[in-house]
């Protein structure tokens, strides 16, 4: 789907037809124009013509693999560029894990998608359209996308406009119409960009990249702290705590012997205790093994939550979900996309 294109079509029309055709996409998740019956029949010749829908095989192909069975991870190709995005299937919600850039240029150790090098930022529209693509999908089973988090391949606040512009849309009534606490950003901490994001979308929720207790070993892990240093960056997420009164994530992925000792724990604890505000969650993460480290044990995880536990840290363990399909937490890219069971 060209949604330039579309974009433009529809600006020679009334604005009330702008409505109608984002409801039919984003909303009814359509894939045939003749569907819509609320649209003159010249509009709709004009559309399937210079916007067709099945005119995937050039500029988006789609490929699709399942393997676990809460997780789908599908391929994206827009004109070339491969991006991956995942669905989790869970009881009671179905959330798509969105990429926002091709690749990453942050580089940050334990991660396979930095590893990989950076080509360019998605646009607002290729990030929507992996939320599309799995509408459609659980369409099939009279199912819906409930959640988006924008934690896959990329920083999302590199690509801040792009993001901002998709969140609007998957928020609005006449796009997907998932609210904003439904829509989580995660961040390695970009110091301007959390300022921005207080003011643009504070209902949406904030994740916190840290993985590390103090500065000397985060800089390791994440070299963009040098810039951002952790002091700096947890006195900003202070303010947007004041600002949206939000509960704040801290995303804090195990790495056996590299941050994962009890004496990283008690130190993890008065680190978040001295700098925020008490709303906020440690989200221990076991490390999907991208073959740089080992991950924490899940007796040493135990014993690390513990004393955070002790240290009135609240503390949860994120349900792990698609590591045998590279699907998991720090392991998209655009290789090795094997065991394809068939295409959408």
């Amino acid at each position: 789907m060209n949604f330039i294109k579309m974009y433009k079509i529809l600006e020679l029309e009334p604005s009330f037809r702008k409505k109608q055709v984002e409801k039919a996409i984003f909303g009814l998740a359509i894939n045939d124009w003749d569907v819509v019956t609320t649209l003159p029949k010249t509009l709709k010749e004009k559309l399937k013509k210079e916007c067709p829908f099945k005119d995937t095989s050039k500029d988006i192909q789609k490929e699709l693999i399942k393997i676990e069975e809460n997780v789908v991870k599908a391929r994206l190709n827009f004109t070339n560029d491969l991006v991956e995005t995942v669905l989790m299937r869970y009881k009671s919600r179905n959330t798509v894990c969105v990429s926002s850039q091709v690749g990453c240029p942050l580089g940050c150790s334990f991660c396979l998608t930095g590893q990989n090098g950076f080509k360019r930022n998605l646009n607002s529209f290729e990030i929507i359209e992996q939320i599309l693509f799995f509408k459609r999908y659980l369409k099939k089973y009279k199912e819906n996308v409930t959640n988006v988090v924008f934690m896959g391949m990329g920083e999302p606040f590199l690509n801040y406009n792009a993001v901002v512009k998709a969140i609007k849309m998957i928020n609005s009534k006449d796009g997907f119409n998932i609210s904003n606490r439904k829509i989580s950003v995660s961040t390695i901490g970009l110091i301007p960009k959390i300022l921005r994001f207080t003011k643009d979308c504070p209902q949406c929720n904030l994740a916190f990249s840290l993985h590390a207790p103090n500065n000397k070993l985060r800089s390791i892990l994440i070299p963009a702290n040098k810039k951002h240093p952790l002091k700096k960056v947890l006195s900003v997420l202070k303010k947007y705590q004041i600002a949206t009164n939000r509960s704040l994530m801290i995303e804090y992925i195990m790495l056996k012997g590299v941050n994962d000792s009890l004496k990283d724990a008690e130190e993890l604890s008065h680190l978040l205790k001295s700098n925020l505000k008490s709303i906020f969650v440690v989200n221990l993460i076991k490390y999907n093994e991208t073959g740089k480290y080992e991950s924490s044990t899940f007796d040493q995880i135990r014993k690390f939550k513990n004393i955070l536990l002790r240290n009135k840290i609240n503390v949860v363990e994120r349900y792990r979900l698609g590591d045998s399909i590279n699907a998991a937490c720090g392991q998209l890219t655009n290789k090795n996309f094997l065991h394809i069971m068939g295409k959408n």
